[in-house]
């Protein structure tokens, strides 16, 4: 199915399906986790490269480090799931179940692999609260942009 609404771009293109996708996961995350969290979450995201003593001299640098490194984290889930659907084609033709269970995933990967290997060496126990609304948000805010715009933008 052929989308009319009218666009800007001509074509379609990995390069523009990619940044659609983590450009707008992107901002709606970052923007739900500074409303539920509070907005100094970018230096959160910048102490997990630079360490945990990073709220103590935090400046402008270090809150736009964050904001880069979240959204070179979007970037790079959109590219992930670009590259996948050029070989499992399905997931072009599905985007809202392939959407929400690619959300699912980046959140899974998120907490298992990246948080632990961070330098704030996150790691559980986590609360069934806390693991059922990541899992949510990310199935939604991350999951469901992406593959849409990799169906709608994507070759």
């Amino acid at each position: 199915m052929e989308y009319s609404a009218p666009w800007p771009f001509k074509g379609r293109s990995a390069l523009l399906a990619i940044a659609v996708g983590g450009l707008i996961a992107g901002t709606i995350d970052l923007l739900q986790a500074c409303i539920l969290f509070g907005w100094d979450i970018p230096l959160a995201i910048a102490g997990g490269l630079l360490g945990g003593q990073v709220t103590e001299h935090a400046n402008t640098g270090i809150y736009l480090l964050g904001v880069c490194l979240h959204f070179l984290i979007a970037l790079s889930a959109a590219a992930t799931y670009y590259a996948t659907s050029r070989r499992l084609l399905f997931l072009k033709e599905y985007p809202l179940i392939c959407g929400l269970f690619f959300g699912a995933a980046v959140e899974e990967f998120m907490r298992l692999v990246v948080l632990p290997l961070s330098a704030l060496h996150a790691r559980g126990p986590y609360e069934l609260h806390d693991l059922i609304q990541g899992l949510l948000v990310h199935m939604v805010v991350i999951g469901l942009p992406v593959a849409y715009s990799v169906r709608r933008f994507g070759k």
